[in-house]
């Protein structure tokens, strides 16, 4: 079983503690986001294949990273790091930190346990495509070597983004938009191929309508864009040494991930990422943090973890 932490909060930046203590106990429960009863995930060396970690901030998360490698269990790391203006993301680390951090983990653990995220992709006044160029190419050129990967979506705007994105908008006094297919096609080609010239093959998560001619390729490091498998057995069994086996299933039409259980909550993440899906209201998630207890054994309560659209 390949364990996710988290696609859902930011379990390395805020909830080390917690992490450590249920690795500890061999457990964890976990509030069904739809509903349905808590399950149970058994966190034992035995039963874990490994880990894929999602964060913007692996640094409180080093001293555990180190544990689950003297385990002898592999995992990756899904970092991202934007460099998004204040407005749009209010408190992540700034991005030579988030870099320095990447570069960190890949002089301990190997280039190929680190992937990097430049997502999600959002235009407005603030990130127009000849920010995301330079920026991206700027990013590009600090983590070359550090690592093969870099993975691209573009902001999925869901109704709850919207909003929060929108109240961001009006507080900041920036405006931003949602471009047509064309020219989102045009932007990630452009991006793939500075990907490129550093070494980095470009991925897509989830959204296979955007690869069109001349992004899709097979060329792992070329001006192509095949689709991406966040949550990648294939990757995980280079880092064991040993082969991991994990049938493909995806969160959502076109993710390619392998099977996994994913143990962390909805609005839960305090980073204030005003585009963020996994957090419906930025309040809600910053109370529970505050009030989150490291003893407990589920990251949030059943009754207050559900999502809603």
């Amino acid at each position: 079983m390949i364990v996710s932490a988290s696609y859902r909060s930011d379990i390395p930046a805020f909830y080390a503690a917690w992490f450590r203590r249920r690795l500890q106990a061999g457990f964890c429960r976990v509030a069904n986001p739809y509903g349905g009863r808590p399950y149970r995930v058994d966190l034992t060396p035995g039963a874990v294949d490994g880990f894929v970690f999602w964060t913007r901030n692996a640094a409180p998360f080093r001293a555990t990273l180190a544990e689950i490698a003297g385990l002898g269990l592999p995992f990756v790391v899904q970092y991202s790091v934007t460099g998004y203006p204040r407005a749009l993301e209010s408190s992540v680390p700034r991005p030579t930190a988030a870099v320095a951090e990447i570069r960190t983990l890949a002089r301990h653990y190997g280039p190929r346990a680190v992937v990097w995220r430049y997502d999600p992709v959002l235009l407005s006044s603030l990130t127009p495509p000849a920010w995301h160029r330079a920026t991206f190419a700027r990013l590009a050129a600090a983590l070359a070597g550090a690592c093969d990967e870099v993975v691209l979506s573009f902001a999925q705007v869901y109704a709850k983004t919207r909003a929060n994105t929108d109240r961001a908008a009006a507080r900041h006094g920036f405006a931003w938009r949602d471009p047509a297919a064309d020219e989102k096609r045009a932007l990630l080609a452009e991006l793939a191929g500075i990907a490129a010239e550093h070494g980095l093959a470009a991925r897509l998560c989830a959204q296979p309508a955007l690869l069109g001619p001349g992004l899709s390729g097979p060329d792992p490091v070329g001006q192509g864009m095949a689709p991406a498998a966040c949550i990648d057995a294939a990757r995980l069994s280079d880092l064991a040494g040993r082969p991991i086996a994990a049938r493909q299933k995806g969160n959502r039409p076109g993710c390619l991930c392998a099977e996994s259980r994913d143990i962390g909550a909805y609005d839960s993440c305090p980073h204030g990422c005003v585009y963020c899906y996994a957090v419906r209201r930025p309040a809600l998630a910053k109370r529970r943090f505050r009030g989150h207890d490291p003893a407990a054994d589920a990251l949030a309560a059943p009754q207050d973890a559900t999502i809603d659209g």
